[in-house]
This record gives structure tokens, C-alpha cells and sequence, in this order.
């Protein structure tokens, strides 16, 4: 099985480095009706990244995966043409009204946003024609071994980054709260707010939290059993975020899926070097939860939706104008430092000076011997990671000859692709063999910042003609830029024509607001593939009334150590077992909680 790092692109400077960093292959916003409406590119952007990424055999995955209104789908179809014209590799699309047009022979993905938690839901997009299926985040690994043992389809998991609250595709909030949908790539994220949690009565049980708020995804101890259980694709989200997190992160997985490629072939070429030491908790999260990996775990961070960095050390005393760390850590001026105060509040400061662990920060903060401090501004990690951290290089072995006319040099990467570039020169004898041979060579290796590495270079000559060094130069350069050439017209994907199943598993004769239909095309899909009845998208109709803002599987009884199902530290006298509601600036949303489904919606009232 091949093994595949999939980084995120927010621009082509980003997918540049997210290649440099060792990621074999890239998803990155098209020029329009993407999932993240702030992370849009060009056609020549998208052209540009897709011929540097194919240098290294890396692909380029082209988001798509919006809900599309009918006026929508012909422009969509267009755009979409054109990335299939420059090269992209694949769509990402979650309308499934995309597949009632003409579309080019492009592989597809099916997003995240079309639910896929479940057997039956990758059965069927398996189906219907897609190529790879990105699982829910709330998968499991169980659920992911026995999506892998009843399907074929490639499966994509999510690894690292931020996690949505709500099942992707089934968050309505933020098109209630703004009428800004998430599904159509323009979420306020009002997960990341803060709430009070109140009785039905109105009593307050909490106050002024991020209830909704999620830490961040960390699957990095589980990627050995995620290849055991089928996934071959390994995501890391973040197409909002910045530049060092990218390097950062990229480079980070690419070492832990190198250590593990034992049995597997990696999905790309070349090897990368990396001029740091990546550290996950040195970039921006919120601490670390594995999610629903191994079974329900704690995941929530009520006290902040911010970063917090990495622990430091702990405040052992505190001055006037300064503190002292008992830390092992190197501080900066610069830096940024927080702490949980006695509230559970995040508070933080900037560090104006440093004198070995003793700091003087910007403004003295209220707090006490013995608390913890984490650093969620790493001012030499960012500067470092602002300079080059990173170079990749293909293996190229070189094959110098003479011909009747001058020389040739004939060059053959590490994935077979080979070509041979001939110049004209004049053949002058050498009197000293063996210098000429050893010029030749030298010469010859000298690739630089190309994106390849000579690992052999042989010299059929024996050094028995003299070569001027800018002969040599200009030969090399030549068939470098041939090899490039080749290389990108080598990795150009062929095309994908969709293939459907002959038994496609039906749908249900009545699908309800969740199925996201918003246009003739995707009711007539779903009519085709048994549908009698297709209720209306809200982003359509406008009608919460009695619909489910949000879907989840996160549960904050659970979390509260509440669960009705499983128990806890006195829960009824915690939270009680009957109705809650969430308050947001005075609106108020109920809160159902589906023991037999263990999942949590939030309601209108």
C-alpha cells in the first residue's frame, strides 16, 4: 500500500513549501466555491503548483466542495474543466449534483462534508463513482477497519488540526446565527464562542465558557494502527493557517511516516531534508485530544478557543517587575507566555527581557508561585521558520558519453523517467586523464538548487578528452531542465473516466433537510438512487424551525462527567437529567441528547 501525506495549501507559496516539507500531495481552494471562501487561487496559481508538486511525482487536489445553487453548477463545471486542463490531480466535491453534469475524466474525492461515517455512506459514494472517500473525523479505529474490510475505495483520515464540533456537513449555526453557511464555505465558527449552560428554569450552571469549543486533533501515536486499519492518505488540516505551521507540521508527519514505511511504498519521490527540529506544540493549538480514535475521551477546552502553545515550565518565584521559571527552555524577547488563572481564565503576557530563567514581562501579570506557564508565541521558532527549513531532492544517477559529434549526458531519476541531452563540441585529447575524468564528474554533480541529487555519475570518456567546466555547465543545465520537463509530463494523471457501480445500495425513499440539496441536479442523483421525497437544503429554505443546528458526536454531559448512559460523579445533582440550554448573547438554543445514538443537536427555542 502506498502511503500518502496530504498537507494543505492555502496559496501556491504555501504548497510550494508543504512539498519542500515532504508532503505527497496538496488540496488547495479553487478559484471559487471552496470550503474555506478566504482560501481562494488562480487557474495560473493552481497551474504553477501543480507543475512544481508533479516535479516530485507529489499531486495537487483541487477543492471544490461547496453546495452549489442551480445558477452555480454551469460556472462550477467550467472552473472545473479548467483545472482539469492544467493537470489537477483531483476534485474534492461534496455537491453530489456535480455528478449529474458533464464532468472532464477527473478523479474524485468525496469530502468530509458529505458525512462519511459510516459502512453504508462509503458503500455508496464507492459506488456512485468517487475514488477516495475523506472519512469523518469522529471515525474511529474500529469503524475504519470495517469501512476498510467492506469497501475498496481509497480511504483518506483526518491527523492533525483543528476539529469542527458538528459532523462536517450537518453544522447549520453559523447560517442561522449569520447567514454565513459552513457548507458553503463561509462558517463564523460560532463553536469557538462562549456560552452559559443553563436548567430549563433558567438557573445557570456554567457561565461565560467555549462549551462548544474543541481542542485540536492529534492522531500522531495512532498513525502505525490507522495503516493497519486501511487508511493510506494521512490529512492535516489547516488551509487557514499560517506559513511555519505548515512547515512545521508537514515536516513533523513526514518524519513519523518515514519511520513507518516498513511494508509500504511512499506516494511520492525525492527526500527531504529538514533544517529544524519539527515540534507540533511549538505552532498554534488549543492542547490535544485524539477525539473519538480509541473511544470517547475528554476533548473540550471550556476555558479558552485560543492557542496555548507548549508548557515551559512553572513560576517558582515572583518579583516586583519579574518572574522566575523553573524551566529547562530558552526564552526570547518576544515571546508570548500564558497561564490559567485561579478562574480557569487564560491569561497571558508578552516577555519585554530575560536574564537566564528570570523574566520581565510587558506588564506584570496577577499570579502565583507554582503556576504553570505555556508559551503560545515562540519568537525564535517563528524567525527560524521564516528563513529556508527545508530542501527536497530527487536521485538522478548521470551517464557522460562521447558521440560523433560532441558528448551527450544521459540522465535517470529514481523513478525510471530517463532522457539524454546531446551538444555539439569539438574532441580534444587530454593529457592528463585522469584530472579531466575527475573534472567531468565534479561538474556534472553540481545540480544545486535543482530538484535533483546526483547518486551516480559515471564517465564513459575515462577523462580522454579535455572539457572546458562551462561546456560541462551548459550540458548539465540543459538536460536538467529536459529532466524537469519529462518529469512533469510523466506525472500528468491520466484520466480518470467515472466509473458507477452495477449494484448501487439504494437511499432512503425520504431524505430530510441533512442530504444538503440545494438544486435540481442533486434531487434528481438522489431520485435516481431511489429517492422519492427530498427535503430542501436550509441553506434553500431558511425553515430551523424544529431542525437539528448541529449534529454531534460530542456530548457535554459526557464531558461534564454527566453521561446518563454511562454515569458519573453524581450526575443528577451536577447537571440535571432533564432539558438544557446554551445562551449566547441572549439567544438560546436546546440541547437534545440521543443516548441510543450517543450523539448531542442543539436547537432553536
Amino acid at each position: 500500500m502506498k502511503l500518502e501525506l496530504l498537507s494543505p495549501a492555502k496559496n501556491m507559496e504555501f504548497g510550494r513549501e508543504a512539498v519542500n516539507h515532504g508532503a505527497d500531495a496538496l488540496y488547495i481552494g479553487a478559484p471559487a466555491f471552496g470550503a474555506r471562501a478566504a482560501a481562494t487561487n488562480t487557474i495560473q496559481d493552481i497551474e504553477t503548483l501543480v507543475n512544481y508538486a508533479h516535479l516530485y511525482g507529489s499531486k495537487v487536489f483541487a477543492t471544490v466542495n461547496t453546495l452549489l445553487f442551480d445558477d452555480e453548477l454551469e460556472p462550477a463545471v467550467e472552473m472545473i474543466r479548467e483545472l482539469y486542463n492544467i493537470g489537477v490531480d483531483a476534485l474534492i466535491i461534496q455537491d453530489l449534483g456535480l455528478l449529474e453534469c458533464d464532468l472532464p475524466p477527473i478523479e474524485l474525492h468525496a469530502s468530509t462534508q458529505c458525512h462519511n461515517a459510516s459502512v453504508e455512506r462509503v458503500r455508496f459514494m464507492e459506488s456512485v463513482g468517487f475514488k477516495r472517500v475523506i472519512l469523518a473525523r469522529e471515525t474511529s479505529l474500529e469503524q475504519m477497519r470495517a469501512i476498510r474490510e467492506a469497501t475498496s475505495v481509497d480511504l483518506e483520515g483526518f491527523v492533525y488540526g483543528a476539529l469542527c464540533v458538528s459532523y462536517s456537513g450537518q453544522c447549520y449555526m453559523s447560517q442561522y446565527l449569520n447567514q454565513r453557511s459552513g457548507n458553503r464555505g463561509a462558517c463564523s465558527q460560532p463553536c469557538r464562542s462562549t456560552y452559559d449552560l443553563l436548567t430549563e428554569e433558567g438557573r445557570t450552571i456554567m457561565k461565560n465558557r467555549h462549551l462548544l469549543s474543541l481542542k485540536d486533533f492529534n492522531a500522531s501515536q495512532y498513525i502505525g494502527s490507522m495503516i493497519d486499519a486501511g487508511i493510506s492518505s494521512f490529512k492535516i488540516e489547516g488551509r487557514l493557517k499560517d506559513l511555519s505551521y505548515v512547515k512545521n507540521i508537514t515536516a513533523y508527519y513526514r518524519q513519523l511516516l518515514d519511520s513507518m514505511m516498513d511494508g509500504h511504498e511512499r506516494a511520492s519521490s525525492g527526500a527531504t531534508t529538514v533544517f529544524f527540529t519539527p515540534d507540533p506544540e511549538r505552532t498554534f493549538n488549543r492542547g490535544y485530544t485524539d477525539y473519538f480514535l480509541r473511544g470517547r475521551q475528554p476533548m473540550a477546552s471550556f476555558a479558552t478557543q485560543k492557542s496555548i502553545g507548549k508548557p515551559v515550565g512553572v513560576v517558582s518565584t515572583v518579583g516586583r517587575f519579574t518572574l522566575t521559571v523553573d524551566s529547562k527552555e530558552t526564552f526570547v524577547n518576544g515571546d508570548g507566555l500564558c497561564f490559567f488563572d485561579e478562574r480557569n481564565r487564560l491569561q497571558g503576557f508578552l516577555v519585554n527581557g530575560v536574564e537566564g530563567n528570570v523574566i520581565t514581562p510587558n506588564q506584570m501579570p496577577r499570579i502565583k508561585i507554582g503556576t504553570q506557564l505555556w508559551r503560545n508565541q515562540d519568537q525564535a521558532f517563528e524567525k527560524m521558520l521564516a528563513g529556508r527549513t527545508a530542501e527536497r531532492k530527487v536521485g538522478v544517477r548521470m551517464l557522460f558519453c562521447v558521440t560523433r559529434r560532441g558528448f551527450s549526458l544521459d540522465l535517470t531519476d529514481e523513478d525510471g523517467v530517463t532522457v539524454v541531452q546531446h551538444m555539439a563540441a569539438e574532441h580534444l585529447p587530454s593529457d592528463r586523464p585522469i584530472k579531466s575524468s575527475n573534472t567531468i564528474v565534479k561538474q556534472l554533480s553540481k545540480l544545486g538548487d535543482s530538484p535533483f541529487v546526483a547518486t551516480e555519475v559515471t564517465d564513459t570518456t575515462e577523462g580522454r578528452y579535455f572539457i572546458t567546466a562551462g561546456t560541462l555547465n551548459e550540458l548539465r543545465r540543459r538536460a536538467v531542465e529536459l529532466l524537469k520537463e519529462y518529469r512533469i509530463k510523466h506525472f500528468r494523471p491520466q484520466d480518470v473516466p467515472r466509473e458507477t457501480s452495477s449494484d448501487i445500495p439504494s437511499v432512503a425513499s425520504h431524505l430530510d433537510y441533512r442530504s444538503n440539496v440545494i438544486n435540481q441536479r442533486a434531487e434528481a442523483f438522489y431520485r435516481r438512487h431511489g429517492a422519492i421525497e427530498t427535503e430542501h437544503g436550509l441553506e434553500q429554505t431558511g425553515d430551523y424551525a424544529g431542525k437539528a443546528l448541529m449534529t454531534t458526536k460530542y456530548c457535554l454531559r459526557h464531558e461534564l462527567g454527566c453521561c446518563l448512559r454511562d454515569g458519573g460523579p453524581n450526575p443528577h445533582q451536577i447537571v440535571p437529567t432533564d432539558t438544557l440550554l446554551l445562551r449566547n448573547q441572549e439567544r438560546l438554543f436546546r440541547l437534545q441528547f440521543d443516548c441510543g445514538e450517543c450523539v448531542m443537536r442543539v436547537y432553536t427555542v
